[in-house]
């Protein structure tokens, strides 16, 4: 029994998604530019931020195209809960480059350190500066809708990271320029591929406990359990089910029993406003039991 709510979800991200659209076509192009000029420069911490910018388009376009797709209608009638896992793909994809990015700017800084590396201090500085501008810009662009969805806020701190990378870029430029060492580009270049690496793995993490259907960071189930069971004429709980269908949209199942029938409707309102205004569940699917009833119990998982 449906906890009497509809199943239609409203996804704040598009109406954002202009501004999604300007910041994609912002780091894109931008992309370019700095991967043509860490070519031709050979300066690393160029081409790791390319490679962290490449990343940032990657997680643009799919904060992108994931709104799109989040209220396209399914025509197969196969996807019951619609598309909107989309974005959790696409965020499993971003993981991957920024790994492999991360890997091949670590292993070429080590190799460099030691031996002659010609860096021009002059590309990085220009080009440092340009990317920083673009990435207020983009900021500038994301910071409202950073508010509303979790899709654009995830985008929105790709962009700071980002950010980072070029100040470090700057930084790096500023002390090849000074010192006449190459030796800083390379270990701009490890800072930012460690950097890249730390925060890949962290998304992965989030990743995977969604693929794995774990309960949603911030909820606790035992709380959850117990809040429901507090509610009057509930007489127990059982096979409560909480996970993340996609970044801000929550899901829960539930098994509520009742010692009067009488109580089920209101239980069911109840259920759903503790649910919505305590956990932040907006969508739940509850079935009220009468006391007596069996069959449950008999489930092995």
């Amino acid at each position: 029994m449906s906890a009497g709510h509809g199943h239609g979800h409203g996804h704040a991200g598009g109406r954002h998604r202009w501004r999604l659209a300007a910041a994609f076509a912002l780091i894109g192009v931008f992309f370019i530019v700095e991967l043509a000029f860490g070519l031709l420069s050979g300066s690393l911490s160029l081409l790791s931020d390319a490679g962290h910018m490449a990343a940032d388009v990657v997680t643009l376009g799919a904060a992108l195209v994931a709104t799109r797709i989040a209220t396209r209608p399914d025509t197969t009638g196969r996807r019951s809960y619609g598309s909107y896992r989309a974005e959790v793909f696409a965020s499993l994809l971003a993981v991957a480059m920024m790994l492999g990015v991360s890997i091949y700017v670590v292993i070429e800084a080590l190799g460099r350190i030691g031996g002659p590396a010609e860096v021009s201090s002059g590309p990085m500085l220009v080009v440092g500066a340009i990317g920083l501008i673009v990435n207020v810009a983009a900021l500038l662009l994301l910071r409202s809708g950073a508010t509303e969805s979790l899709n654009v806020k995830g985008a929105y701190l790709e962009v700071v990271a980002d950010t980072a990378g070029s100040v470090g870029v700057i930084v790096a430029g500023w002390l090849v320029a000074t010192t006449g060492q190459s030796f800083w580009d390379t270990l701009v270049a490890l800072a930012i591929g460690v950097f890249v690496a730390v925060r890949a793995v962290s998304l992965g993490r989030q990743v995977f406990a969604v693929l794995g259907q774990h309960v949603p960071e911030g909820i606790d189930a035992t709380a959850v359990a117990a809040d429901l069971s507090a509610i009057d004429g509930v007489r127990d709980v059982h096979d409560l089910h909480l996970w993340t269908l996609t970044s801000g949209m929550n899901v829960a199942t539930a098994h509520l029993v009742t010692s009067d029938p009488n109580d089920n409707h209101a239980v069911l309102d109840q259920a759903r406003d503790l649910l919505l205004r305590r956990h932040h569940i907006a969508h739940a699917t509850l079935q009220v039991e009468p006391t007596d009833h069996q069959g449950c119990d008999e489930l092995g998982w």
